[in-house]
């Protein structure tokens, strides 16, 4: 059986230092980003849950918000998903009256969405407690902290 060297074996002392706090930091991150994460759905999953809902639903009611006349295809890839994972809760949007689907005038074999009139409100009230979050945490971290937010979001999607 071949011997495999650990890496930290292979590092000197101060650098072996330097390695050990840089992963904690970077757990740290991990731990920060779940709990921020957690702290961040909690709102809107609770305003969800009322209606029998979850966080697929409200990410698909979100991107149908903010794309109107979005084809099926395009959310499927937008969102990363299969059919089967998108088909049962855009169906319950549907019978819910909060998504409706229309065919495109361009081709009648694309089915595009938007959201209802009711779709919009319960939109809005999920995206607003999110957006109080936002600006809040926004305005108590500094001038730069947005920038630096939007940009390790930009590099994390990036890597997917």
């Amino acid at each position: 059986m071949p011997y495999h060297v650990n890496m930290v074996d292979q590092i000197s002392v101060p650098d072996l230092q330097s390695f050990k706090l840089r992963e904690a930091e970077l757990r740290l991150a991990i731990e920060q980003f779940y709990f921020g994460y957690r702290a961040f759905t909690a709102p809107p999953d609770r305003i969800l849950d009322q209606r029998g809902l979850g966080r697929v639903h409200h990410r698909i009611l979100y991107f149908v918000g903010r794309n109107p006349q979005i084809s099926i295809n395009t959310l499927l890839g937008l969102l990363s998903v299969s059919k089967q994972a998108l088909n049962a809760p855009l169906r319950q949007l549907i019978e819910m009256r909060l998504v409706a689907m229309d065919t495109a005038e361009h081709d009648r074999r694309v089915r595009q969405l938007k959201l209802t009139v009711n779709g919009v409100k319960l939109e809005s009230q999920l995206t607003e407690t999110q957006m109080r979050q936002l600006r809040t945490a926004f305005e108590q971290s500094g001038a730069n902290a947005e920038a630096g937010w939007h940009q390790v979001m930009r590099h994390l999607s990036e890597q997917s």
